[in-house]
């Protein structure tokens, strides 16, 4: 029977030292191996994406990790394989100390989808860890009057494996005065106590030396050895008594170092040195020595280092009291330590998804955490939220684990990146909080269309501009980031199909300079309008759209143009003004424009030079010539005026106008337009002499014709004259066409009244013939088909081809009239 216990427990041995693998996957989705302690690095676990269910080379795509429960990583993972090895060689008493089961806890996290999976590996003890005794030669004193059967307790023997390898028996060297007996702890390692057989003789024998060894359970088994001295001691008849066999004591695990535990007490009926009790920890082990003291005088059991309840919960004391001759009793004292809410949560960040796209849906999963408190009974309930009002909240995911997902939609243009406070709050008392700062920025998407500064927008140009001159620019901001927030701007087509605007204007796509590709005309185009289109960079780019208005300023680039009177290059034209005339008298109106706008546009008119510069004067807005005095009889019959026509720009420009008066008795007698001598000088027709005969010959017998004719002419002169008044149009029937009238000038004289004189042929003086009135439908007389002067004498047959050519010429009056 022993036969078979001691195989079955090498078989055991031999496969906790090889490597297996236990697989256990629970409602909580965690996934459980076994490994064996000092097993080399590189070690192979198992393939984890088997386990998974996930095929090979997924662990690698999904960005797989392992992310330890603490701050060290004993495993490695295959990302490509699936494959998980040992990291380094697993001491299992370096890992757990005394606890068993000894099991590692990790998580295995794939980041994309975000999934999280809890990993335990039990790690197997090895007998690798003889049994020692921390006195290797202890002594006792035993007296020789000690009773058969009493007990001494030894030192016991420490051995780090546990189970099986741990210490399994201890076994005593051959004597014939005691015989060891072994005992159990509530906590902690067997102890031995040595059992007297045989009364002692100090005579006869005054000192014993015993070795005791102790073994594990290992194959091959293991010892430890430790010799010990057993002195004999005189006759002390009374050994000392405690109060109690057993002392029981409670104290905070908090409690301070030098905080009372409990005090024992024990007596001896001896007299003298005999009867003084000394007190101390005996055969304790080292944990108990580093935690507790105890007062040799008093016998009071205090704190000497910290108590950790998570770490060991109750602590069995041997107390040993010895007299002055020597004797001693034992006693225990068994400490329970008591739980305080001492440890706060603790939060340990399994993954998070950093930066996180602001178009994420909700219930997205940020971040992956783990909360865990040391102080299970009584730390109550965790609660897990987060400090501050966000978009995110925490849900539980399985037991002690949680996700941090998307509560709210994100803006990245509002907040672009959060720094969440987790806090993880147990319920005491008093109730301990951690805080824990999770950073997550949030990442850009095209959601925003880039927006014009302002509405619309006003350029303005002056005329005359170099081409390809700037003349403003436009801006859009986009408050997306990087190439969602670069902006191009371009020209749109106006909805007309006039493309005609491209001509004028180009655009820079990069930062929307506007230029003008053209010299611009304000006579010819004042303002213009087009749209600007700005894009932004994006995948799926967004634009807006903003009118921009172009005004082109006017340059003072032409000079004033004289309408009236007419300036092309004939004779001036020639206004009547009768000697009766009083001052203030309107003689005519020069009337001018210019082709500029505003300012430049403005006019004014100046008497340059005149015969008599007394005698007329120009209205300086509106070009009125008026008298300034009475005419008098030595004024010279024609007065020639230069009118300076002046704009207001700068610098002005200017032009002249040239133009004659003449000063008439009165219009009942046409005049002859003034002619210079100096610069006609007379000329003798030959065929004059010939003329002059033909007519003599001829004039008796056109004589009666003559007469009917002007008695007719004057008939109907008179008979119009009733009918018309001065102050209505004129036409010159020499040089001016019939419908020439010039309207919108502003003075008293509504209309100008231009006049020409016609002379007979073969006549050298000024002498007047007739005024007649610009009307296209005026009558002519008729019967004869020749014109009739009021003198009843009638004009050559070419007169009224020379009127002809000086209306075509406007105004100028022909040679063969000077």
């Amino acid at each position: 029977m022993a036969v078979a216990h001691r195989k079955l427990m090498q078989n055991r041995q031999v496969g906790s030292l090889l490597f297996f693998v236990c697989i256990s996957v629970g409602s909580a989705a965690t996934i459980r191996y076994s490994v064996a302690e000092e097993m080399e690095s590189g070690s192979f676990v198992a393939n984890v994406a088997k386990d998974l269910g996930l095929e090979v080379g997924k662990l690698a795509a999904r960005g797989a990790r392992l992310v330890p429960e603490g701050n060290k990583v004993h495993f490695r993972l295959h990302r490509k394989t699936g494959d998980l090895f040992v990291k380094e060689k697993l001491d299992r008493e370096s890992l757990c100390g005394k606890a068993d089961p000894c099991v590692l806890h990790f998580e295995i996290v794939l980041v994309e989808p975000l999934q999280s999976f809890r990993v335990e590996v039990r790690v197997f003890d090895i007998n690798d860890n003889a049994p020692i005794f921390l006195n290797k030669e202890p002594l006792l004193k035993i007296p020789e009057s000690t009773p058969l059967g009493s007990r001494f307790p030894l030192q016991s023997a420490q051995d780090l494996d546990v189970g099986l390898n741990g210490l399994q028996n201890y076994t005593l060297s051959p004597n014939k005065y005691f015989h060891l007996h072994t005992r159990f702890r509530s906590h902690g390692p067997k102890y031995a106590e040595l059992v007297l057989d045989k009364p002692l003789d100090r005579e006869e024998q005054p000192e014993v030396n015993l070795t005791i060894t102790a073994v594990d359970g290992g194959s091959p088994p293991k010892s430890g050895i430790a010799h010990i001295r057993v002195v004999v001691l005189d006759v002390n008849d009374h050994v000392p008594q405690f109060s109690r066999l057993v002392y029981r004591a409670q104290v905070l695990e908090n409690s301070a170092n030098g905080s009372l535990v409990v005090t024992v007490s024990a007596t001896d009926l001896d007299e003298g040195s005999n009867k003084d009790i000394t007190y101390s920890l005996a055969q304790n082990p080292e944990a108990i020595l580093q935690t507790f003291q105890i007062d040799s005088q008093t016998g009071d059991v205090r704190l000497r280092g910290p108590l950790d309840f998570e770490a060991i919960e109750t602590y069995d004391i041997d107390i040993q009291a010895t007299d002055g001759g020597g004797l001693s009793a034992h006693s225990k004292v068994l400490v329970e330590v008591v739980d305080v809410n001492d440890n706060p949560p603790e939060v340990t960040i399994s993954s998070v998804s950093s930066p996180l796209p602001e178009d994420s849906p909700l219930e997205t999963v940020v971040a992956l955490f783990s909360i865990r408190d040391r102080d299970i009974r009584v730390g109550g309930k965790i609660i897990c939220f987060l400090r501050e009002d966000l978009p995110f909240a925490v849900k539980p995911t399985f037991r002690n684990s949680y996700s941090l997902v998307t509560d709210r939609v994100l803006d990245r243009e509002e907040v672009s990146g959060y720094n969440i406070t987790v806090v993880a709050m147990d319920t005491g008392p008093p109730s301990l909080f951690t805080e824990t700062v999770i950073e997550v920025l949030i990442s850009d998407i095209n959601d925003n269309p880039p927006i014009f500064q302002e509405d619309s927008y006003i350029l303005t140009v002056r005329e005359n501009n170099s081409p390809a001159i700037f003349i403003g620019k436009v801006h859009a901001e986009d408050l997306d980031l990087g190439e969602n927030a670069q902006v191009t701007y371009t020209l749109l087509p106006p909805e007309s199909g006039d493309l005609s605007v491209f001509a004028y204007i180009s655009i820079n796509s990069d930062n929307g300079k506007l230029y003008a590709l053209r010299t611009m005309d304000y006579e010819a185009i004042q303002k213009f309008q087009f749209v600007v289109k700005a894009t932004d960079g994006g995948f799926l780019s967004l634009s807006s759209q903003v009118t921009v208005r172009v005004v082109v300023l006017d340059d003072n680039d032409n000079r004033p143009m004289i309408l009236y009177p007419l300036q092309n290059g004939t004779l001036p034209c020639n206004d009547l003004v009768p000697r009766s005339a009083e001052a203030g008298y309107l003689v005519t109106k020069v009337v001018a424009v210019d082709g500029d706008s505003g300012q430049n546009s403005w006019l004014s008119y100046h008497l340059l030079k005149a015969t008599d510069t007394g005698l007329f004067s120009v209205q300086q807005q509106n070009g009125e010539i008026r008298t300034l005095r009475q005419i008098a009889e030595r004024d010279p019959v024609v007065q020639k005026l230069t009118i300076l026509v002046q704009d207001h720009g700068q610098p002005a420009l200017s032009t002249t106008a040239s133009l004659n008066i003449l000063l008439v008795d009165g219009f009942s007698e046409p005049y002859l337009q003034f002619r210079d001598p100096s610069k006609h000088p007379t000329r003798v027709n030959p065929s004059t002499k010939y003329l002059v005969i033909s007519l003599a010959v001829l004039s008796f017998l056109f004589l009666l014709s003559v007469t009917v004719i002007f008695v007719i002419h004057i008939y109907q002169k008179v008979k119009y004259r009733e009918k018309f008044t001065v102050q209505e149009h004129f036409y010159d029937d020499c040089n001016f066409p019939n419908n020439l009238v010039q309207e919108g000038a502003s003075g008293s004289l509504s209309q100008p009244c231009p006049y020409e004189m016609c002379s007979a042929t073969g006549t050298g003086n000024s002498e007047f013939r007739f005024l007649k009135r610009f009307m296209p439908n005026f009558p002519f007389p008729h019967g004869t088909g020749e014109a009739k002067t009021e003198a009843g004498s009638s004009l050559p047959p070419d007169s009224g081809r020379n009127r002809s050519r000086g209306s075509e010429g406007h105004g100028q009056v022909p040679d063969d009239y000077m």
